[in-house]
């Protein structure tokens, strides 16, 4: 009787449980609701974690899927925006930039323009890391703006010879920057200008002539012309990495360093007037593990100030994820189906691939099936690749197929919908693709859905949907795509 008893107690205690999670919102939702994930749930530390994607390797397992909404599901509740309560005057913004703040619309700063203000603006070497869309741009641009209002009275101006320079590996990046800069500086005594590739010997032969505070420009472009003379530093006092992962990648890190060792870095600017020294302000959405090793050689890592937030690298907690497991031969119909209600609900959708031929495919595919699509990649020229980049950025055309080309540092607004038809073969590429979305001021209804195919695609999603259950920052968030090819390739030679 007693047995009989311990088991009824039992049972009820279980039922209780699930009737007590089922009560709270659901975090994963699944094809099989067995594997459903709820808030607050928490695992046993020796139970294992039992995943909806764990058995994909299975030809069988085609057509499961799963949702990850974090916080999607609660749009229904009181929502708090990633503000703090304090405004840009409290945080020490001048006179002159809070008007601009307040012309252009913004009442408070977001949590990394407030964490991040106050080390940039006493002259720290900075290393500011967020999720992507959170307005990073701004989060350096006002620090760096203020400084030039300060110091412009004070240096003796000098033609090519800029008090601030931003360096980002890309010239559509660049350009997106300085885009932002000459809105900000409309009505203020600040000259921007922008230099990217494309015109560079053109320019070493008959160089300009310009007086700039803030330059905007490219790596490769920038260390020519300081090389040759031609762009002058001894009036740069403050230097931003945008996009620093991918300036610190091998890629480039050579030519970075060889550049940033002729300027006086300092541990700490003096930011009286007039300054003296540069410092370094480093941004990124992800962060790689080697920085303190890749910066070592042109300034000291132990000057850096970290500046985050809470959900860096992690996933868009306001945007739902949607993991789909399909076959090869599944792919093209089922993006046929989601890009067709993408274009009936006129919500712009951008189609990632990890190569060149597919996204060249994917645009091909689509056209022929009566739903218009522009597509970019690497290997275009600069001037078509950008001008089919308006033509999506405008208004023009809702449907974009691309590679990684275009996953890091555009203003991608109007982006409503990702589908990654090639998922991604590293963490830091799924974040910055995902990004393109739910940014800072986009609509409140974005989405992702990912195709997901392949062993090595199955395995990493394993990874984030482990990292998403244990509440963690998704694992092996290095951006030096580079570096992990040459480890990969290395691993693989030693097996054999």
């Amino acid at each position: 009787m007693s047995k009989l008893r311990e088991c009824l107690k039992l049972s009820y205690c279980r039922y209780y449980s699930a009737q007590q999670v089922k009560k709270k919102l659901p975090i994963i939702t699944c094809k099989r609701p067995e594997f459903n994930h709820y808030e607050g749930q928490t695992y046993a530390k020796f139970d294992g974690i039992k995943l909806a994607s764990q058995g994909w390797l299975h030809p069988k397992s085609k057509n499961d899927y799963f949702i990850v909404y974090g916080d999607a599901n609660k749009k229904n509740q009181k929502e708090e925006n990633e503000v703090y309560k304090k405004s840009f005057e409290e945080i020490g913004l001048c006179a002159e930039l809070n008007e601009v703040m307040s012309r252009l619309g913004y009442e408070l700063p977001t949590a990394i323009q407030a964490r991040s203000f106050s080390p940039i603006i006493q002259g720290y070497n900075t290393a500011l890391t967020a999720e992507t869309g959170c307005g990073k741009t701004l989060a350096y641009l006002l620090p760096v703006l203020q400084h030039i209002l300060t110091w412009k009275n004070h240096v003796k101006e000098d033609f090519n010879s800029p008090l601030a320079v931003v360096i980002t590996p890309s010239r559509e990046l660049a350009i997106q920057i300085a885009e932002v800069a000459e809105n900000v500086c409309q009505n203020l005594n600040i000259n921007i200008s922008t230099l990217v590739g494309g015109k560079t010997k053109q320019k070493m032969i008959n160089p300009p002539i310009e007086y700039s505070d803030l330059l905007i420009t490219t790596l490769g472009a920038y260390s020519k012309l300081v090389t040759t003379g031609i762009c002058k530093i001894h009036n740069v006092h403050h230097i931003v990495l945008d996009e620093a992962d991918t300036l610190l990648d091998d890629s480039f890190i050579d030519k970075l360093s060889l550049l940033l060792k002729k300027f006086p870095i300092q541990f700490k600017v003096d930011i009286k007037n007039p300054p003296s020294g540069c410092q370094v302000t480093l941004v990124s959405a992800t962060l790689p593990h080697e920085l303190p090793e890749a910066v070592n050689s042109f300034m000291d890592p132990q000057s850096l100030r970290t500046v985050t937030t809470d959900n860096v690298h992690r996933i868009l907690p306001h945007v739902p994820h949607k993991f789909i497991r399909l076959g090869k031969a599944q792919k093209p119909l089922e993006l046929l189906k989601l890009v067709q209600a993408d274009v009936n609900l006129q919500r712009p959708v951008m189609i990632f691939s990890n190569k060149t031929s597919t996204c060249d495919f994917l645009a091909m595919f689509l056209n022929e099936n009566n739903i218009e699509c522009i597509n970019i990649n690497g290997r275009m020229a600069v001037p078509l690749k950008m001008g089919k980049y308006e033509m999506f950025k405008n208004g023009q055309v809702n449907v974009l197929s691309c590679t990684d080309i275009a996953s890091r540092g555009l203003d991608t607004l109007r982006t409503r919908h990702i589908i990654n038809y090639d998922f991604p073969l590293y963490t830091s590429d799924y974040i910055h693709r995902c990004g393109r979305t739910g940014r800072l001021g986009s609509s409140n209804d974005c989405s992702i859905t990912n195709f997901v195919a392949w062993p090595r695609e199955i395995q990493l999603v394993q990874k984030i949907e482990t990292a998403l259950r244990k509440h963690a920052a998704l694992p092996n968030v290095n951006a030096n795509i580079k570096r992990q090819i040459e480890d990969r390739i290395t691993r693989m030679t030693s097996a054999t």
